[in-house]
């Protein structure tokens, strides 16, 4: 071989090494999963999207599962099923930390990559947190809230109770309104996962008058602000403050019309995203023992957490944002 096709078959090979070897990483009988909460949603065909464009991108499987409703014992149920899968790697948004964190230890003891987001499980081994950090959530709500009542009124808040992060949410509208002696926290209504129970409770709010009379309805969740917002049009009710959660094109366009005040803004794309990505690095470049809890490790290989970020949408930046969520969910 002369001296200038060495040359030449050197300069190839540094070129396709590089890109060989980047194929040979991953395979399509690489299988993720997602675990939603609540897949009939819109928050989660747009986390799964993020999901799935990252599967796309690297050349695996990427699947969500997960209950057609809020139900935390069939989440569970579904985590199992597709444990016993033995895939490549799990990210899961937790409904209930108590029934969740035991089957989460039980995966990375298998030795599957376990992370969560959205909400999450922190008493358990999970090897981090990919989502909001919803203290900070319901803190951006809490001072929107405070704000628009001047200091003063009784809010109702609609949630459901237990589930991680709904509850930092409620922590942070309360850490804000200790400091307005004014507001006060009359009720926190558990809607059992059901907007339809929100609705009635919602159309109950508004008939208390005198000092029984509801200022603000918070929404902690996505299922229950769009229908609770739809209450206060049929009903023409305009002296009602409504904060809340999540960007579909229901709950933005109501922002847009004035009936919704404001909404907290999430990134489950990013989410989703991020979280195919984390799993399969730990999938290639394993670290051991899997099973090891390492939140209290200084020398851990791994975040604590990774906080995706928030922000307040009213009708001053609704319009683009309502533009961007109808492309995604009418994918």
């Amino acid at each position: 071989m002369s001296m200038f096709r060495r040359r030449t078959f050197f300069a190839l090979l540094a070129v396709l090494l590089p890109v060989l070897s980047g194929c040979t990483r991953h395979r399509k009988g690489e299988h993720y999963y997602l675990i939603a909460t609540n897949t009939s949603l819109p928050y989660w065909k747009t986390a799964a999207a993020g999901f799935e464009k990252a599967a796309i991108e690297y050349g695996v499987t990427a699947e969500t599962r997960g209950p057609a409703g809020f139900d935390p014992q069939a989440e569970v149920e579904e985590f199992r099923t597709v444990v016993a899968r033995k895939p490549a790697g799990i990210l899961v948004s937790v409904a209930s930390s108590k029934l969740m964190a035991p089957e989460i230890d039980a995966a990375l003891a298998a030795g599957i990559p376990v992370i969560t987001m959205d909400s999450d499980a922190p008493e358990s081994k999970r090897l981090y947190f990919i989502g909001t950090d919803n203290l900070k959530a319901g803190q951006l709500g809490g001072h929107r809230v405070a704000a628009q009542l001047n200091g003063k009124g009784n809010v109702v808040f609609i949630t459901n109770p237990g589930q991680p992060n709904l509850d930092e949410r409620l922590k942070g509208y309360k850490d804000v309104f200790s400091a307005y002696p004014g507001i006060k926290v009359v009720d926190v209504f558990d809607m059992r996962g059901d907007s339809g129970s929100a609705m009635d409770k919602a159309t109950e709010y508004l008939t208390r008058t005198g000092a029984n009379k509801v200022d603000a309805i918070v929404c902690l969740e996505s299922a229950s602000g769009k229908d609770v917002g739809e209450v206060l049009k049929r009903t023409n009710t305009k002296d009602r403050l409504l904060v809340t959660m999540d960007v579909a094109v229901g709950t933005l366009l109501l922002v847009k019309d004035g009936v919704i005040d404001s909404t907290i803004s999430q990134r489950p794309y990013t989410m989703g995203f991020l979280g195919l990505k984390a799993l399969d690095d730990v999938r290639h470049y394993p670290v051991k023992p899997l099973s090891a809890d390492y939140g209290m490790d200084p020398f851990a290989p791994f975040p604590a957490t990774i906080d995706t970020g928030v922000s307040l949408v009213d009708k001053s930046n609704v319009d683009p944002l309502l533009e961007r969520v109808r492309t995604v969910e009418l994918q």
